[in-house]
This record gives C-alpha cells, sequence and structure tokens, in this order.
C-alpha cells in the first residue's frame, strides 16, 4: 500500500511537470474570463497526468499478474506479488474494462477543454460508458435489488459522481483534493474489512491525485480540466461500487452500505445546492457559473484558498467516521449519519446566514 502510494505521487509529480511544460509550449492554456476565477492563463492538460498515472500503473501491474501465472519468472518477484499474483491476474478483463472506460472519458473530456460540447454529448457518454461496465462486466452494487434495478442503480450512481466532481472542479485544487480525501477514506474502510484490490487501487489514486497537487494547489499552474475530473469522478464511484460493504460471513453489517453516502456528503451537497440555485435562477443545471459551495464561502469573506481548506476539512469531518460502519453496530450507525447530517446542515446555515433578503 505503501508503495503504491508513494510510487504513484513521485510519478504523478514528474509526469504532471512534463504535462505541464507540454501544455504552455502547445499554448493548450484556459484563458481567463466569464465566470472563472483565474487573472492570467493556466496549462491544461493536467488530466492527461492523472490518467495516465492511474491507468498505466493498474495496467501493467495486473498484465504482469496474468503473463507470469505459471511461469517461471513469478517466483522471482516480489512475495508480496506472489502472495496475490493469482488474484491480481483474475481482475484483469475487470481492470481493462474500467481503464477502457476512463480513457473513453478522459478524451471526451479533452474534446470537451479544447471546444465546449454542451452536456448533452457528454452526458450520452457517460451513460454509454456506466451501462458498459455494469452491464457487460458484472460491476455493480446493490445486487440484492435484482439485477434490473441494481443496474440502474450502479448506472445513476456512476453518473452522478462523475458530474459531481466535474461539478467541483471550480477552484485551484478543490476536486483534486476532495477525492484525494475520500479516496483516502475508502482505502481505510477497506482495509478494515480486510479487502486488498480495492485498497490498493484507491491509494494509486490518492497518491496520484496528491502529486497533482503539488501543481494544482493555489495558485495552479496547471488545471486537470473536464479530462481530469470526469475521469477522477468516474474512478471514485467505480471504487465505491468495488467495494464489499455487506457480507455476514465476515462480520460486515448492512450498514457499510452508507459509507460512500457518508464520505461523499460534501460533493453531494454541492452538487445538490449549486442545482438548486441554478433553478431558481432558470438556467441550465451544466451552465458554468460562479453559485457553487466554494464560492459562496468566498462571497462571504474567504480567500479562495480558506474555502477551499474549509471544503477539505468538512469532507473529513463527514467522512472519517465511515471507516467504523462496515462494522458498527446500529447505535454507532446511527450518530455516525446524525453526525454526518449535522455537518451538512451547519454548512447550509453558516453559508446564508447573512444573506440580503
Amino acid at each position: 500500500m505503501l508503495v503504491a502510494l508513494l510510487g504513484s505521487s513521485v510519478a504523478s509529480v514528474i509526469v504532471t511537470y512534463c504535462v505541464r511544460g507540454w501544455a504552455r509550449r502547445r499554448q493548450f492554456v484556459d484563458h481567463p474570463g466569464g465566470h472563472k476565477g483565474h487573472t492570467h492563463p493556466v496549462a491544461l492538460g493536467g488530466g492527461i497526468a492523472i490518467t495516465v498515472c492511474i491507468c498505466l500503473p493498474l495496467v501493467v501491474v495486473t498484465l504482469a499478474a496474468y503473463l507470469a501465472d505459471g511461469a517461471d519468472l513469478v517466483d522471482r518477484l516480489p512475495q508480496v506479488f506472489i502472495t496475490h499474483q493469482e488474484g491480481i491476474a483474475a481482475k484483469l478483463p475487470e481492470v481493462l474494462a474500467i481503464v477502457a472506460g476512463a480513457l473513453v472519458l478522459h478524451i471526451l473530456g479533452l474534446i470537451d477543454d479544447v471546444k465546449a460540447l454542451g452536456f448533452v454529448p457528454k452526458l450520452v457518454v457517460q451513460f454509454v460508458v456506466a451501462l458498459v461496465i455494469v452491464g457487460l462486466f458484472g460491476i455493480r452494487a446493490g445486487e440484492a435489488l435484482g439485477v434490473p434495478a441494481s443496474i440502474a442503480l450502479t448506472v445513476l450512481w456512476i453518473v452522478l459522481i462523475t458530474n459531481a466532481f466535474n461539478f467541483l472542479d471550480n477552484m485551484d485544487g478543490l476536486s483534486a483534493g476532495v477525492a484525494a480525501i475520500a479516496g483516502a477514506i475508502f482505502a481505510a474502510s477497506a482495509l478494515r474489512t480486510d479487502q486488498i484490490f480495492v485498497p490498493a487501487v484507491t491509494f494509486i489514486f490518492v497518491g496520484t491525485l496528491l502529486g497533482f497537487l503539488v501543481f494544482n494547489f493555489s495558485p495552479a499552474s496547471i488545471f486537470m480540466g473536464d479530462a481530469g475530473s470526469m475521469v477522477i469522478g468516474y474512478f471514485l464511484a467505480v471504487l465505491t461500487v468495488l467495494t464489499t460493504y455487506y457480507n455476514p460471513a465476515q462480520g460486515l453489517q448492512p450498514t457499510g452500505i452508507l459509507v460512500p453516502l457518508v464520505v461523499l456528503a460534501v460533493p453531494l451537497y454541492d452538487v445538490g445546492s449549486v442545482s438548486w440555485h441554478r433553478l431558481r435562477a432558470g438556467h441550465s443545471l451544466f451552465r458554468g457559473d460562479r453559485r457553487h459551495f466554494s464560492h459562496r464561502l468566498v462571497q462571504k469573506g474567504m480567500s479562495p484558498r480558506a474555502a477551499v481548506l474549509t471544503i477539505y476539512l468538512a469532507t473529513a469531518a463527514t467522512g472519517l467516521s465511515a471507516i467504523l460502519l462496515p462494522r458498527a453496530d446500529h447505535v454507532t450507525t446511527v450518530l455516525a449519519f446524525a453526525q454526518c447530517l449535522c455537518i451538512i446542515l451547519i454548512i447550509a446555515i453558516l453559508e446564508h446566514a447573512g444573506r440580503p433578503e
């Protein structure tokens, strides 16, 4: 896990640095204006670094395990790899499907970063990608509800979280930082339930985002664009689906299914609140503006950096208790969920306090 975290962090710093230089030379930059907060051109292409540093290690390690199966080479590999080699190899079709979905969204985002596509094509592609990995590869949640309901629920969840982090990418370091905090909590929760594959993949994800934040935290010198924000939202959604939260044989309680909702409470609040404000103003839900949670904090007097750090803290405060949920009794679950709701309500009250009638 430590190798996955540190290795991906170092790789991300190197790749992001290289991509930033390339983007500047090619004038692949985001210009100020409109609802944007920056005052000078900033390099785009951060999504390229993020996608490469998440997808490439997944494919290489899984493919190596598959090709090493039954070969003499396997005996010369590290013991930790030998121990889990068969399990890793069995994940190859699943990993290739997930990575293929991420690459489709990444390419879609790159096209949108160059020339805005509008929300309809993006939503259509997002739904198609989700349907393929859920329907054809069986990556789905809520299977006790039956196949049709399970597929519908999982597809909606993947599309929702993909767009939640796309919405959240509205200030330097915000989307990447919140995703890194959420990913770390998901990894810790999965480790407590004795899972290996999901935490390892999640630590690669978290390490990649930490390396990217070296250049993306305020003042950012590179943006991820839709090519990055959709990919990180997609990966987080898929990782929550792959994680086992309820298994009586392992002592995992039904209340574990609340983990994704609790950990992602802040991004979901942002989606809900900004959608409400846009509808009240008679605007499209997918039209960019400065009505996000982060923008409302700045309007209350915070600096952009303070607003981002506040949202980091809120994400950690709502999410940390989720680590306990898979093995929690009903009282602990109610208290953890109530704490999460209280934090969200406090945020809502404070950000609206003093607003002119």
